[in-house]
Parts: C-alpha cells; sequence; structure tokens
C-alpha cells in the first residue's frame, strides 16, 4: 500500500500486470525503448535479453497499435496494442514504431522493417521523407498512420545512413538532401510539424 501511494503522489500509473478491470477482460502494460525493443513495462531490467523477440508476437502486437483513447492511463501510457479482450497499453523513450533495419523485398524495392519482427512489420523507404529533428539528432520515417504516422530511425541505422545527408542551411538546420543510390533527393521535411507538435 506505502508503494502505491508513493507511485500516485509521483504521479505515475499504478497497476499490476494481467490486472482486470472487469469481467473478463485483463491489462498489460509495455515499454519500448530507441531501439525499437519491447519490455512488460516493470521489468527491472530492460535488454537485449529481457526483451520480446519472437517475430510473429511482434508482429501482431505492433500491427494492432494506436493512439490510446480507450480513457485509461492515455497520460501515461499514450499508445494501445488491443488484443480481444485484453488490453495492452504502451508507452515509449521517444515513438512507438522504431526502424531497426533496412531490407529489399523480392521486386527489389527497399523497406524499413520496424520493431524487430524483420519483413513482418515493413513500409515502403521513401528516401524523401526522411527527417533530422535537429533539436534532438535523431532521424525519423514515415510509419503506419493508426500508431501516430511517424516513426524513429534506429540509432544504429541512422548512423549507416547520416553519411548520405548534404546540409546547405546552415548550422541547426535539418538536412535538405539524400543522397542514396546514385541519386539526390530533396527533403521534403514534412515530418517536422508533426514532430514539434
Amino acid at each position: 500500500m506505502r508503494v502505491l501511494r508513493a507511485l500516485l503522489r509521483a504521479g505515475a500509473a499504478a497497476y499490476r500486470q494481467g490486472q482486470r478491470p472487469g469481467p473478463r477482460a485483463r491489462e498489460y502494460f509495455y515499454y519500448v525503448d530507441h531501439q525499437g525493443q519491447l519490455f512488460l513495462d516493470d521489468a527491472k531490467v530492460k535488454n537485449f535479453i529481457t526483451c520480446f523477440k519472437d517475430q510473429q508476437f511482434l508482429a501482431f502486437f505492433f500491427k494492432q497499435l494506436e493512439v490510446n483513447r480507450s480513457g485509461r492511463y492515455q497520460d501515461t501510457f499514450p499508445y494501445l496494442s488491443p488484443c480481444g479482450r485484453e488490453h495492452n497499453y504502451v508507452r515509449c523513450d521517444d515513438r512507438p514504431i522504431v526502424f531497426t533495419q533496412l531490407l529489399q523485398d523480392t521486386g527489389g524495392h527497399q523497406l524499413l522493417s520496424y520493431c524487430g519482427a524483420g519483413p513482418r512489420l515493413a513500409v515502403a523507404f521513401e528516401p524523401t521523407k526522411l527527417a533530422m529533428l535537429p533539436e534532438n539528432g535523431r532521424l525519423y520515417h514515415p510509419a503506419p498512420p493508426k500508431a501516430s504516422g511517424v516513426g524513429l530511425v534506429k540509432s544504429g541505422l541512422a548512423f549507416e545512413l547520416s553519411s548520405c545527408f548534404e546540409y546547405g542551411e546552415g548550422p541547426g538546420q535539418p538536412p535538405t538532401h539524400f543522397c542514396w543510390q546514385g541519386e539526390r533527393h530533396p527533403l521534403t521535411n514534412e515530418l517536422l510539424p508533426i514532430l514539434r507538435a
């Protein structure tokens, strides 16, 4: 009881994994880090050993992901992955969708895979829509609209892509072009207003 009171005083959401808010309903709570790894929110140690790795589970979980409009835990867990009568509340370090791999499909098109699910979860790679936010130096790309429409590019992948950027508007400004596979793509930076909102 003392722990629960301390959590409430600190403004944290008080919950218990698997709690039942109503008949035949269960609630679970998750956390997505900036590398796209999914954890139970209350896991004491969050690293590669303790994250979820089953691609089938990850694909199902993240395909269901949406903005939390349930009326429960919205301030602390802004995203929700519903599964029948089970509600999986999600909070994240930055964005709930994190692009982790650049892949190629059988037709030679490039895809960005997200949240560790390999080819099961991927969107078309759109070089012109990459956006670097000067305030934090992180790289973003369009994501499925249901989960806010913007995904973070994992730092290791962002580092690989960083040499392809051209800057032309001075210090503290986002890049203007992305040179990729022999083409110089002007960047739209259309994600920046969404990221700053």
